[in-house]
Formats: structure tokens, C-alpha cells, sequence
């Protein structure tokens, strides 16, 4: 009994290509690619994947999807390791702009405006200093430099931290960036 018979539907066991048995020739097995070309294969190096026979494959139903999974090209993995410098560590950012602080400033005076400013920027230096954060960057704005001369009073106060103005190029004249030494002891 033969494996394969005229019009079954194979597949190359070692190479990518499919087709129909179209004949028998020399002990070997001819086969019309899907391409429309004539080639001659041995009976080993095929799979059949449908016909009429009784016999479908020398595989159960399962191994051949295996097979079929094998001769599929391997999807490209792309391995990008991130490189870390110490540019890209978290920074907090903190604006300090008081449309950015409360829904609507109708009715604050310019001292409470002031005050709800520093208390921010007190809460927010705090809150990184006690979460050990490396860099705080306060976004004040150019304006007058009344904030600006009472957030620099204020950071003044504070010993392990070290400010000035922040980088020109992202932030523009209106921010200061804070380090925070976390190990004053040494």
C-alpha cells in the first residue's frame, strides 16, 4: 500500500515548501509546489497533510503541527539591555505654579498665594528626603523671583541638600534643582 497517492496535499519535512503529489518517477515522489514547480522528493522527507488515503500521516495529528511549528521561521527576539546612567534616576518634580495648586486662586491674596507655594514646596522636600530621593526639581517659574528668593531662604534652612538653578535646557530659567545627600555622615 502506498503512503502517498496523486493529488494529496504534502509538505517537506527539512525545507519550506508545499504542495500536491503530482506523480511517481524513478522510486521517487513528484510534487507541484505551491509556486507551480515540479520537484522530486523520497518518501521520507515528506508529510502528508491531507488526502484521500486512509493513511494521513506516519505522524499522529499532534506531532505534525509540531513538525509543521518546527519549520516555521523562529520569530526574531530583540534583546535591548536599557543602560541606567544616573541622568535617568527618578527626579520629582514639583510646580509650584498655583494654577497647577488649587482649581481657582479668585479671592487669595498674594500672600496666601506665597504661602501655599513655600508650604508646598516644604511638604514636597520633606516627603523626598524621608523617601530617600536623590533630586528635586521645584518649577517656579521666571516672574518677579519673589518665590524664587523664599523657596531659596527656605532650602536654605535645610543641612544635606545642595541647590541651584536647574537645567537650562528643559526647564528654562524658572526652576531650581535640589540634591539630597543620603549619607550625611560621611
Amino acid at each position: 500500500m502506498k503512503k502517498f497517492e496523486i493529488g494529496d496535499e504534502v509538505t517537506v519535512l527539512d525545507d519550506s515548501f508545499s504542495g500536491k503529489v503530482k506523480g511517481f518517477k524513478n522510486g521517487k515522489i513528484v510534487i507541484e509546489t505551491q509556486e507551480g514547480f515540479d520537484l522530486d522528493f523520497e518518501e521520507h522527507e515528506l508529510v502528508k497533510i491531507s488526502g484521500g488515503g486512509e493513511l494521513k500521516s506516519l505522524f499522529s495529528s499532534q506531532s505534525l503541527s509540531s513538525v509543521l511549528r518546527d519549520k516555521e521561521e523562529p520569530k526574531k527576539r530583540s534583546f535591548v539591555k536599557e543602560k541606567r546612567s544616573k541622568k535617568d534616576e527618578f527626579v520629582l518634580e514639583v510646580d509650584l505654579h498655583i494654577e497647577k495648586l488649587v482649581p481657582n486662586k479668585k479671592g487669595m491674596s498674594n500672600y496666601d498665594i506665597l504661602t501655599l507655594q513655600t508650604e508646598t514646596a516644604k511638604r514636597q522636600l520633606d516627603f523626598a528626603i524621608k523617601n530617600r530621593m536623590p533630586k528635586v526639581v521645584f518649577i517656579h517659574g521666571v516672574g518677579e523671583g519673589i518665590l524664587k528668593a523664599e523657596l531659596d531662604f527656605l532650602l536654605g534652612r535645610y543641612d544635606n541638600i545642595v541647590f541651584g538653578d536647574a537645567n537650562y535646557q528643559k526647564y528654562g530659567l524658572g526652576a531650581t534643582e535640589v540634591y539630597i545627600k543620603q549619607n550625611p555622615n560621611r
